[in-house]
């Protein structure tokens, strides 16, 4: 009998493990099909963004679906900045790691995209501004 009790808060990390990785597998799942077509698209912790046909979009993962966030037209793309994501605004250093956002600038309008990575934010920042003088 007290093996049997011992044996019972395993049991029960193993049934909260086995259901948060399918609840994780359901948003990748997900991700898949909402970002199909893209040609630039990242999922993390913060949300998930897509870039598709000139336009970027980002979403929030919420109640088992992506909802909109925002977006943002490329070829209106005037400038990128990496920002911290809770001080204001303070720009990041290129030592900076953690949660960020890229604030986005053009045509009048500032728009942040959040990102649980500083070093994938970087990479994303290169990669919009080329797309953004490519469409030009």
């Amino acid at each position: 009998m007290l093996h049997g009790l011992l044996w019972l808060p395993l049991l029960f990390i193993f049934f909260l493990l086995t259901a948060l990785g399918w609840l994780e597998r359901r948003r990748q799942n997900l991700f898949v099909n909402w970002a199909r077509g893209s040609e630039l698209c990242k999922l993390d912790s913060s949300g998930a963004a897509s870039l598709k046909d000139g336009k970027l979009t980002w979403s929030a993962f919420e109640a088992g679906n992506f909802k909109d966030q925002g977006s943002f037209v490329i070829k209106k793309l005037e400038l990128v900045e990496l920002m911290a994501l809770t001080s204001g605004e303070a720009p990041l250093t290129n030592e900076s790691q953690g949660k960020c956002r890229l604030r986005l600038v053009g045509s009048g309008k500032e728009m942040d995209v959040p990102f649980s990575d500083a070093d994938k934010a970087r990479e994303w920042m290169d990669q919009l501004m080329e797309k953004a003088r490519c469409d030009l």
